[in-house]
């Protein structure tokens, strides 16, 4: 009650040209669609490949100029689907700043920085994110249900976690310190950032055993923050999952917005939760 309505308005619709090219790009309910998902995700595989081919030096060593030719290959077939992309929604700029839109472009760059500085081809490696888009190709909506699932919870119970680890923190500030005060420079606490270093790895029960307590006051320490480190470990997960179980689930649908191209929208909505624009 007395909250204004926002008001949506549908832009104006594409030609038809770029309507088949969004038809054939977002969306995964027709032959075409289904066809270049396929496609896509097969070059994209064989990109990441490829960059990985290339690390090894062997190969790199007798097949490096194929390998070559084959990234700059999919480099300008990714950079060609890119610019469909963009041509085919009626807002360009809301798809190249939302999450897939980022890595689209990430996936492109790193060639050309690659021809400035020497080893930026590795970033390639990022491409093997957009097999995200397997779930559409198989029409599993439902995994993009899940992942918003997951997504609204982890933002339900940011604020907890925030107080949570910044409680932790102080604990490894303290052990720390003390820490550095019972063992000092002899047992390798030469200072108390190095000393909260101890105190991390030790109450997440990692223990690399690069640094170990030597006196019997501190192995007592050490073993007072290794149990904490059981109990504190199960703080997050109560918490993520109480709010995840709060989490209201409905039908997701896989149809992509033609005005900015984002996904993953209620299967019962009308308007694109993203941009507003109508559906």
């Amino acid at each position: 009650m007395g909250k204004k309505l926002k008001k949506y308005s549908q832009g104006e619709p594409l030609a038809p040209w770029r309507e088949k090219i969004h038809e054939v790009i977002f969306e995964a309910d027709t032959p075409a669609g289904k066809t270049f998902d396929a496609v896509l995700i097969a070059a994209i595989t064989l990109s990441v490949i490829a960059v990985m081919l290339d690390s090894v030096e062997t190969i790199k060593y007798e097949y490096g100029h194929i390998l070559d030719i084959l990234e700059w290959g999919f480099t300008f077939l990714f950079l060609v689907e890119y610019i469909l992309r963009l041509i085919s929604v009626r807002k360009p700029l809301l798809y190249a700043t939302s999450f897939l839109g980022v890595v689209d472009l990430l996936s492109i760059l790193p060639s050309f920085v690659s021809l400035f500085y020497t080893g930026a081809e590795t970033l390639l490696v990022i491409r093997v994110l957009r097999v995200l888009r397997v779930f559409r190709v198989f029409k599993l909506a439902e995994y993009l249900g899940e992942a918003d699932y997951l997504m609204r919870a982890l933002r339900s119970s940011r604020r907890k976690i925030a107080v949570f680890l910044y409680t932790v923190f102080i604990f490894v500030v303290i052990f720390g310190s003390i820490m550095y005060l019972v063992e000092g420079e002899d047992s390798g606490f030469t200072s108390i950032p190095k000393a909260v270093y101890w105190a991390i790895i030790t109450l997440t029960t990692v223990g690399y055993g690069d640094i170990v307590p030597q006196t019997h006051l501190g192995q007592m320490i050490a073993s007072t923050v290794m149990i904490m480190g059981y109990a504190i470990i199960a703080v997050p997960t109560g918490i993520y999952s109480t709010e995840l179980a709060k989490v209201y689930k409905q039908s997701i649908t896989n149809n992509a917005c033609i005005n900015c191209g984002e996904e993953g929208h209620d299967e019962d909505a009308i308007f694109c939760k993203f941009c507003g624009e109508k559906l």
